[in-house]
């Protein structure tokens, strides 16, 4: 499998949101370790979820194509991408990707630049600050109904916390104490590697001490010298009316701590939506099968309808042919962030009875003879009903 997510994912460079997530879920199926006997299915499968992360948020697919595949990695890795302060977009955004935001420097751009082609005499230095916290994730069930009305849920999730004990230092705070010699009490280490094209000089927090600049002879006993215990937390989410199903909603800082000095990550909450009785959703707009008589077909009529934003009354015009679809414009699912509404299509089916009494066959009985011709199929009817099936 090539390297490039939209080769992973078999899309275009210029596919839609939807088509890069309808091109996600076959191939995640296809490739699940669950389901695939391959041996690399497990990897397949990960390089999939990581294309459909990248590609479905904005802001990492301009910077993904701006940079290409292989130095776009090579920022993440350096953690150019991850969430942090003043990162751009905020909570909304990815996070601390890029440093300070468009207008701050682009951190994880320069990173590369500097690390290629260095500064000064042709040697480049990176300082590397605390690292953020992680982003954590869980998941949420909702009804079309809430879907369409948006809703606040309550989310149970089990993540790390700085201990109270030692304040997240992992060692109780009248432990003796020596300087540390990897960083000589600076909690800082730099290190110099030689490439092609120069130095690149990095600075980043110490992993002997983690920044602490001291060791210490006791740890807590508490967080077992973690400086973090895991503790359940129960908070509420604003779930807006018209979000689709496998979208996230972020909670800001509601992730994993960060190194001392640092933020907490977001908490990225996936929406799951239930599969409805009586409705399919096609984007905005709804899709609704609607069982009619053969007299209501024949002479028409005025069917009240009960649809997710209330009651509406739907006009049968007279020879309706099952199959036939009305739209119902406004009528569909709230449209996220943009306003207004999609439509309802309603696909009317005439149901043929299964049973008749004899009043009922004796007025068909007539109803044929009285017709004495062959039944005319208007143009088109095959396509509809194919369609239909």
């Amino acid at each position: 499998m090539s390297e490039d997510f939209y080769d992973a994912l078999g899309v275009s460079r210029d596919a839609s949101e939807d088509e890069i997530k309808q091109a996600y879920r076959k191939k995640a199926a296809e490739y699940h370790p669950d389901v695939s006997d391959a041996e690399d299915a497990e990897e397949k499968f990960k390089q999939v979820k990581k294309a459909k992360e990248v590609l479905t948020d904005d802001e990492k697919r301009q910077a993904y194509d701006r940079l290409g595949h292989d130095r776009f990695t090579e920022a993440e890795k350096r953690g150019g991408f991850d969430q942090g302060a003043g990162g751009m977009g905020g909570a909304g955004g990815f996070g601390g990707g890029m440093g300070g935001g468009m207008g701050g420097g682009m951190g994880g751009i320069n990173d590369i630049f500097e690390q290629f082609f260095g500064g000064g005499q042709g040697q480049g230095q990176r300082q590397r600050g605390p690292q953020p916290g992680r982003d954590l994730r869980t998941r949420v069930s909702l009804d079309l109904e809430e879907v369409y009305e948006g809703v606040e849920k309550q989310v149970t999730v089990t993540r790390p916390e700085h201990c109270e004990t030692c304040e997240g230092h992992g060692h109780p705070p009248d432990a003796d104490s020596e300087t540390c010699s990897e960083c000589n009490g600076q909690g800082r280490v730099t290190t110099v590697q030689q490439t092609p094209l120069g130095r690149v000089q990095q600075t980043q927090t110490c992993p002997q001490c983690e920044g602490e600049g001291e060791l210490y002879d006791e740890t807590c006993s508490d967080c077992g010298g973690r400086g973090v215990v895991q503790e359940e937390a129960k908070l509420t989410v604003e779930i807006p009316a018209g979000i689709r199903d496998g979208q996230q909603v972020r909670l800001g800082g509601e992730g994993a701590p960060g190194e001392p000095g640092a933020p907490k990550g977001d908490l990225l909450i996936e929406v799951r939506v239930a599969e409805h009785d009586r409705f399919e959703r096609d984007g905005d707009d709804l899709v609704h099968r609607l069982p009619i008589s053969f007299p209501q077909a024949v002479f028409g009529d005025t069917i009240e309808l009960d649809l997710l934003g209330g009651k509406t009354e739907l006009e049968i015009p007279e020879g309706t042919q099952s199959g036939e679809t009305f739209r119902l414009r406004g009528k569909g699912m709230p449209r996220l962030r943009r306003g207004g509404h999609g439509d309802c299509y309603v696909q009317v089916q005439v149901v043929t009875p299964e049973e008749l009494n004899d009043e009922q066959r004796d007025a068909l009985e007539a109803f044929a003879e009285a017709g004495g011709e062959e039944v005319e199929v208007k143009k088109g009817f095959w396509k509809k009903l194919k369609n239909s099936l």
